[in-house]
């Protein structure tokens, strides 16, 4: 299960049971795991932990996440949970916006597959856990172009629920990633 800032881990770089900073998500294997973690909660607990020499105490990660903010991450480093989540809903919204009007049998299991493999792949396995229950819940809609558009609006939009975001009007999705605004700002 995601560790977060109430939950203590130990063995981690050899520190004693600590709490976590806010933000941060263990892997499976019980170390950090960059790809469930934003990059200013990793950053702030790659600082702390290089700042002691055992060990850090709650309050360090208090102190690390109230300073400064890190300087952004340099782009050929491993994305944090936000880059994956913007790259990867890229990706699959320009896939819907491909995706034929009237897909053939094998198009649509293709999609199926794809998705199928995709949520188990997923280098965030809090996210991959969340996308699998998402799809056991509600059906893959591969009929239509539209279909699939809409259908992955709305995953979208119980993500951005979850995270406290804003929800996108499902009714524009193909006006946001096939064809572009209509007042021209795309051309």
């Amino acid at each position: 299960m995601a560790a977060d800032s109430r939950e203590t881990t130990s063995g981690v770089n050899g520190a004693e049971a600590q709490k976590l900073p806010p933000g941060m998500v263990l892997g499976k294997d019980g170390k950090p795991c960059r790809s469930c973690t934003s990059g200013a909660a990793f950053k702030s607990w790659s600082a702390s932990m290089k700042s002691s020499a055992g060990g850090v105490s709650a309050a360090g990660f208090g102190a690390a996440a109230t300073a400064k903010s890190p300087p952004a991450t340099p782009n050929d480093c491993p994305a944090d949970v936000e880059t994956l989540g913007r790259s990867t809903w890229t990706l699959l919204h320009s896939i819907a916006a491909t995706y034929p009007k009237d897909p053939s049998p094998t198009q649509q299991s293709d999609l199926r597959t794809f998705l199928g493999a995709f949520s188990r792949l997923y280098p965030c396995w809090v996210c991959a856990d969340d996308f699998q229950t998402y799809m056991a819940k509600e059906q893959l809609a591969v009929g239509s172009r539209d279909e699939f558009g809409k259908w992955l609006c709305e995953a979208h939009n119980a993500v951005n629920t979850k995270l406290g975001k804003d929800t996108f009007d499902c009714n524009k999705w193909e006006e946001r990633w096939r064809t572009g605004w209509k007042d021209g700002r795309c051309d």
